[in-house]
Formats: structure tokens, sequence, C-alpha cells
């Protein structure tokens, strides 16, 4: 089982059978994906996702397939919008470092993007309130840092043309 935490039935939503057997199934389907298989010695763990990567281009968006799975399940047991698209966040980041040959695969055994997402799930079945409030705050810092990334973009680019031109005129 994927560590997290451990829904109550009190704290499971209207269906609770039938999410806390999804959730299972996610659980197993996670850990298979991101940390089935551990390298002797050393101890590290490992699963199909970065093995898939391996496969230039075809491998990646099927592994993108299989941690969509993921977020599909977590919609029909009514996981709010905030921690779907969290999900998809994650799954897009894995996603798009993924493509990056063989480094992406190194990137894969430390992201491990379903096994975070299956947990975001567990989080708000047993928590949905804070679960989706964090989610929520998530995407308001998100936008803050891009926010500023592009700003200083737009400054540094300021910058950068006012030197030229300090440079053109002779100055």
């Amino acid at each position: 089982m994927t560590p997290g935490i451990a829904p109550t039935a009190a704290a499971v939503p209207v269906a609770a059978p039938a999410v806390l057997a999804s959730l299972g199934r996610l659980q197993r389907f996670a850990h298979l994906l991101d940390s089935r298989f551990r390298i002797p010695v050393i101890g590290v763990r490992f699963g199909l996702d970065p093995i898939l990567g391996l496969i230039p281009g075809l491998g990646d968006a099927i592994a993108f397939g299989f941690g969509a799975w993921i977020i599909v399940e977590g919609a029909r047991m009514g996981a709010p919008r905030a921690l779907l698209a969290r999900m998809l966040a994650n799954s897009v980041l894995d996603f798009a470092t993924g493509s990056v040959p063989v480094a992406g695969s190194l990137v894969d055994f430390v992201l491990r993007a379903n096994s975070r997402n299956v947990r975001l799930l567990e989080q708000w079945v047993g928590a949905p309130h804070e679960a989706t409030a964090r989610s929520s705050r998530f995407f308001l810092w998100l936008g803050l840092g891009l926010g500023l990334a592009v700003l200083a973009t737009v400054a540094a680019g300021v910058v950068l043309l006012l030197l030229v031109l300090r440079l053109v005129r002779g100055g």
C-alpha cells in the first residue's frame, strides 16, 4: 500500500465502499508504476513508468495515459476540480520531464507522479475540505510564481534593451 492517510469510514464521501475499493486499486496501480521493483544493494525502488520512459516518444505517452487513468478514477470518486487539476499538473510535469532522453527517466525515480496523485486522493478521502483547500492554495502560489517569473522576464528584457540602446548611442 502507498503510505498516506488511512481513510476512516466517517470521512469518506457518500459511496464509501466504492471509493475505498477504487482507492485500493489505485494504490496498487501506482505502486506498480512507481516503485514495484527494487535495485539490490542500493535499495532504490522504481516501477514501470521510468522503464516505459526509455522507449523514445511512445513510452512517455503510454505512461501519461496510465497516469491519466488515476485522474479519471479520482473524478469518478467525486474528487473536486482543484484536486483533479493538481493531479493533472503532476502528470503533465512528469510527462514534460520524461520527454527529455535518459534524464527524464531519472526524474521519474524522484517525482513519482502516480504515487503522489494517489496520495492526494488518500488525503482528500481522509479530510476532504483540507485537501481541497491545499490544492486551491497550490494553484494560488503557482499563479503567483508564474506571474513573478513573467514580471522578472519582462524586467530583464527592458534592462537589456536599455543597455543595448546605451551601447548604440555610444554612452
